[in-house]
């Protein structure tokens, strides 16, 4: 039985159809190829900076700048994690991330609590880890969009990857705000207490520990009621890491 030929004009329409299709998708397709090139190279340019500061201390932030710039100056005093007394780097894990040598950058327990209390109208601080803390004051901005969450997000997965806890820990330590221009634990154990940050007992690291939700209302020198309650509640948590061995991690 002979096949029925096909129509060449039919072909031709066939083929010039195709062409327009293909001619259509190229702006989007080249569109595409130009978001995931530099998307890509965003990506690792944000891996490079992140590997530079575990071996470079950071010098600072964009929350430190402005802070500079709206007081005319500020005090900081940086201290590698040897300078830092073992009581100040408990105190700073039982105050602002307990669960800090068992995650990988979010403690997803302390995310559910925060989310659960704002959605009952309870006060309570948010679900941040000292590794997110890290993410949004050197790398980022302070606010609320969702882009800068996102943001935060990638900067923390990249910092749990690329740093040691120890290295994480004293960064955090080093750029934390304590009063109003003070930051990082060497000026805040001068400004406080006139002494180094080595030499902070575990009464003194907890009230400097307990002023980091609200570092320019409170006083770690003068505490008052609330900051004196909070700040044992902190000292029994220290030691309780130090003995449980949940503070391992910091070496």
């Amino acid at each position: 039985m002979a096949r029925a030929k096909k129509n060449p004009k039919t072909k031709t329409k066939s083929r010039v159809a195709k062409v327009k299709q293909a001619a259509k998708r190229r702006p989007v397709v080249r569109v595409l190829r130009w978001v995931a090139k530099y998307a890509a190279l965003l990506v690792l340019l944000a891996v490079l900076w992140v590997l530079l500061y575990r071996v470079v201390d950071p010098p600072g932030g964009y929350y430190m700048l402005s802070e500079r710039f709206r007081l005319g100056a500020i005090e900081r005093d940086w201290r590698d994690m040897d300078e830092i007394s073992p009581h100040m780097q408990r105190a700073a894990m039982a105050a602002e991330d307990a669960n800090f040598c068992d995650h990988n950058g979010f403690d997803l327990a302390a995310i559910e609590a925060a989310l659960s209390a704002n959605a009952e109208g309870r006060a309570l601080r948010g679900g941040s880890t000292i590794s997110q803390q890290v993410a949004k004051n050197v790398f980022l901005w302070h606010g609320r969009s969702w882009v800068r969450k996102g943001l935060e997000a990638g900067f923390t997965l990249l910092i749990e990857t690329l740093w040691p806890k120890r290295r994480i820990l004293e960064v955090y330590l080093n750029i934390a705000e304590f009063d109003a221009g003070i930051f990082g634990v060497g000026a805040a154990a001068r400004h406080h207490f006139g002494r180094t940050a080595g030499d902070l007992s575990l009464t003194q690291s907890a009230r400097l520990a307990a002023v980091l939700p609200a570092p320019q209302s409170r006083n770690a020198a003068q505490p008052g009621p609330w900051t004196r309650k909070r700040a044992r509640s902190i000292a029994g948590g220290a030691q309780t890491l130090a003995a449980s061995g949940r503070a391992d991690c910091l070496g």
